[in-house]
C-alpha cells in the first residue's frame, strides 16, 4: 500500500470495498482493483496494483481487463511510457449507473427473458388444461407475472434515479419518506 497519511484509511477502504462487492457476487479482487484505483491520485500500472494489492500479474491483468470492460476503469498512457496505465471514473453517479446498466444487462434482462419465455409456455398449454391444473397454470402465470413487475418498477425506478441523479434525489427521497409514512 502507498505510504501516505492516508494509507491506514486506504486500505481499510479497500478491504471493505472487495469484502462488499464479493457478497454481492463479483470477485474481491476485481472490487479492490477498482477501490485502489478510485483512491489514486494519479493513474497506476499493472505493476503498481501487483505491489499494492499483493495479487499476481495474470491476476491483475484479468480484473483489470474486466474493470475496463464494465467502463468502471479507463486506460491511459505517458508520453515516453511503454506502459499501460489505468484511472478510476471519479464521478460516483456514473459509477452507479454503470454498475447498474452492466448488472441488468448481465444479470437481470436474461431471467427476465426467460420468465417471459415461461409466461408465454404456460399460455401455450393453458387451452389445453382443465380442473386443478388450470388452477395451478393461473396460479403460475400470476407468479410470473408479479415477478416482471416487480422487475418492471424497479428498472423504472432506477432509469428515474439515473435521470434525477444527485441534485434531483433530495426532492425525491423527501417525497418517497411521506408515501411510507
Amino acid at each position: 500500500m502507498s505510504e501516505t497519511p492516508f494509507a491506514s484509511a486506504d486500505t481499510l477502504f479497500i478491504r471493505r470495498w472487495g469484502e462488499m462487492a464479493a457478497s454481492w457476487g463479483i470477485s474481491r479482487t476485481m472490487a479492490e482493483i477498482h477501490a485502489l484505483l478510485y483512491l489514486a491520485t494519479k493513474p497506476l500500472c499493472t505493476d503498481d496494483v501487483m505491489d499494492q494489492l499483493a495479487v499476481s500479474r495474470g491476476s491483475a491483468s484479468i480484473n483489470l481487463r474486466a474493470l475496463v470492460n464494465w467502463g468502471l476503469i479507463y486506460r491511459t498512457h505517458q508520453r515516453g511510457d511503454r506502459k499501460e496505465y489505468f484511472e478510476a471514473e471519479q464521478d460516483v453517479w456514473q459509477m452507479f449507473e454503470t454498475i447498474v446498466r452492466e448488472r441488468r444487462r448481465r444479470e437481470v434482462q436474461p431471467i427476465v427473458e426467460t420468465i417471459e419465455r415461461c409466461h408465454a409456455m404456460i399460455d401455450e398449454e393453458k387451452s389445453k388444461l382443465r380442473g386443478n391444473t388450470r388452477k395451478d397454470a393461473d396460479a403460475y402465470k400470476k407468479r410470473f407475472t408479479d415477478i416482471l413487475e416487480f422487475c418492471d418498477t424497479i428498472n423504472t425506478l432506477f432509469n428515474l434515479m439515473s435521470k434525477a441523479r444527485q441534485a434531483g434525489l433530495g426532492p425525491i427521497t423527501k417525497a418517497l419518506g411521506k408515501l411510507v409514512r
